[in-house]
C-alpha cells in the first residue's frame, strides 16, 4: 500500500503540474460532477467498512487499504470542487492547485506505510 500511495502522490504532482503549466482546464460535464458526488458519498462508507473488517481480522494491509480509500475521498472532494469552480466561474486552475496541496499528505502516508508506521 505504501508504494501505491507514493505512486499516487507522484502521479497527482505530475498531472496537476502539467495541467497548470499547459493551462489545461478540467472538462466541465454534468456526468463528471455527478460521478464525483457519488464517489464522495461511496468512498467514506467503503473506507469505514474496510476499517471495520481490518480491525476484526487484525489486518494491517486492509487498514492501509482503508486509508487509501479515505485519501480517495479527499481526492473526490477536490475533484468536485475543481469541477464546480471551473463550470460555474471558469476557475480552471482550482482543481490542479487543490490536488497539489493534497500530494504531500498522500506521500507522507505512503512513506509511513512503507516504514510500517501507524
Amino acid at each position: 500500500m505504501g508504494v501505491s500511495l507514493v505512486a499516487l502522490a507522484v502521479y497527482v504532482i505530475y498531472d496537476s503540474a502539467g495541467a497548470l503549466l499547459l493551462r489545461k482546464p478540467p472538462e466541465s460535464s454534468v456526468p463528471g460532477i455527478v460521478l464525483a458526488i457519488l464517489s464522495l458519498i461511496a468512498m467514506p462508507l467503503l473506507a469505514r467498512a474496510k476499517r471495520n473488517v481490518a480491525v476484526a481480522l487484525g489486518s494491517r494491509a486492509l487498514e492501509a487499504d482503508a486509508l487509501q480509500t479515505t485519501i480517495c475521498t479527499y481526492l473526490s472532494a477536490i475533484l468536485l470542487v475543481g469541477l464546480v469552480l471551473n463550470a460555474a466561474w471558469g476557475w480552471w486552475w482550482a482543481d490542479p492547485v487543490a490536488a497539489l496541496v493534497m500530494a504531500p499528505l498522500i506521500a507522507k502516508e505512503g512513506v509511513q506505510a512503507l516504514r510500517g508506521e501507524d
